[in-house]
């Protein structure tokens, strides 16, 4: 757990971006799991949806 601290303080922008990525992939993943997506395209909207977590963690940054 000190661990998890220690790296939250020293990169808070990247641990933004991970735990924006991870929720956001859950909620995509639970808005569109019954639209029939072949895997190549789920790995392009998951790709997609961590580049977006990137831009908005990186924009929390600017303060």
């Amino acid at each position: 757990m000190d661990t998890l601290k220690r790296f939250w303080t020293q990169h808070p922008a990247l641990s933004n971006w991970a735990v924006l990525a991870i929720g956001m992939v859950i909620i995509l993943f639970f808005s569109a799991r019954h639209v029939g997506f072949e895997p190549r395209q789920w790995a392009a909207l998951v790709g997609a949806t961590v580049v977006l977590a990137g831009l908005c963690a990186w924009i929390l940054s600017w303060e």
